[in-house]
């Protein structure tokens, strides 16, 4: 189970709190060049916040830096880990997110064998990685037929236009904008907001994570979106510099007691 954050009068949570602002906040421009080079770079899978990969040819060139996959955290690398486990904690930014799923899954799987239903999702997963890498975005998690993404400002101040391009970049790579139809049908979400952003864990795992009102947003955005529909949140579509000319309509969200503004982004031209 993940640990809290530590209590605000505690001198070292301020300590780390300090330094995940800075981080977060500032603009890394060295992660910021190298993540997009590191993230086309085979074979996944990948560490989610350098983009360095694990296997094939790639996996052995980071060996030779010293970069290989946690024996703890698959989803990190024993570098980036490394610090995590040094300033674990985190702080309140703005951030992006972007939550994407696929539509139907269960009646899906009922098409398929167990193994090509795996291989279908593997094929999502897969896509899903490059959008959001590729728009120097960080996987947090896969839960389920799920995938759930963080844009924050330290790999650039445009968090909101990455996290509506790595959507849109995602429906194109699952087919969406094909005459013949997506091969896997998806929905999702973007927003934006104040996000507590950071490292969790116990012992000698860490985690990276999202939580806050707008991640529970972002959330029920996926969750209403369509087959082929990007819902991004007036805020985010505003901060993302998305054209205020775009037809805007107020979503009623589960567990939200005033109605959400959305602008509804396809790539097929409907």
């Amino acid at each position: 189970m993940a640990t809290r954050p530590p209590p605000p009068d505690d001198p070292d949570a301020r300590a780390k709190e300090a330094y995940w602002r800075n981080y977060l906040e500032n603009f890394n421009r060295t992660q910021t060049m190298a993540r997009p080079y590191l993230s086309r770079i085979p074979s996944g899978p990948r560490c989610q916040l350098c983009g360095s990969p694990f296997h094939g040819f790639g996996g052995g060139l980071m060996k030779l830096i010293g970069k290989a996959q946690s024996s703890v955290n698959p989803k990190m690398c024993n570098a980036c880990e490394n610090v995590m486990l040094k300033h674990r904690g985190g702080a309140e930014v703005p951030s992006s997110m972007l939550f994407a799923d696929v539509r139907g899954s269960t009646s899906l799987a009922e098409t398929m064998t167990a193994g090509e239903f795996r291989d279908r999702m593997d094929r999502f997963y897969s896509a899903a990685s490059e959008a959001v890498f590729a728009n120097n975005g960080v996987v947090d998690k896969f839960v389920g037929d799920e995938v759930v993404a963080i844009f924050s400002p330290m790999l650039g101040l445009d968090h909101p236009s990455r996290a509506v391009a790595a959507g849109l970049d995602l429906l194109r790579a699952t087919g969406h904008a094909d005459p013949g139809g997506p091969w896997i049908p998806v929905g999702a979400g973007v927003h934006t907001g104040r996000v507590w952003f950071g490292a969790v864990g116990d012992g000698g795992r860490v985690e990276l994570t999202v939580l806050g009102d707008p991640v529970n947003t972002t959330a029920r955005l996926a969750s209403e979106a369509g087959t082929g529909e990007l819902l991004v949140s007036v805020d985010a579509a505003t901060a993302a510099g998305l054209d205020a000319a775009l037809e805007r309509r107020p979503l009623e969200l589960k567990g939200k007691a005033q109605a959400t503004e959305v602008v509804t982004l396809r790539v097929d031209g409907g």
